[in-house]
């Protein structure tokens, strides 16, 4: 279990990212929108649990991506990509520009 733990915190970290990246776009795209602190720091712990999760499934199922070991750098861009793709799939399935109706 101890592999696992780095791992599972780029993933996490990677996740963060994502959010931050979405957080900061939406903030830009959107002039009138204002800071909602709270949302901030849901939307940044989803995304966080969201690269978590998936880190830990492509971890589970022991495939190499590439030929290359799956390290925690490889764990930080699954959790950011993972983050994007969940975000981006629910907001086609439910016609939305915002994750959950958070910040609107």
């Amino acid at each position: 279990m101890d592999y696992l733990s780095p791992l599972l915190i780029a993933g996490f970290a990677g996740g963060v990212i994502r959010g931050l990246v979405g957080f900061t776009k939406h903030q830009f795209a959107f002039k009138e929108s204002k800071f909602d602190l709270p949302y901030f720091f849901v939307m940044v712990f989803i995304s966080g649990i969201v690269g978590f999760t998936v880190t830990a499934a492509v971890k589970g199922l022991d495939i190499s991506i590439l030929g290359l070991e799956f390290g925690p750098a490889l764990a930080f861009v699954t959790g950011y990509a993972g983050g994007d793709f969940i975000e981006n799939l629910y907001k086609i399935l439910f016609k939305t520009d915002t994750f959950l109706g958070f910040g609107e």
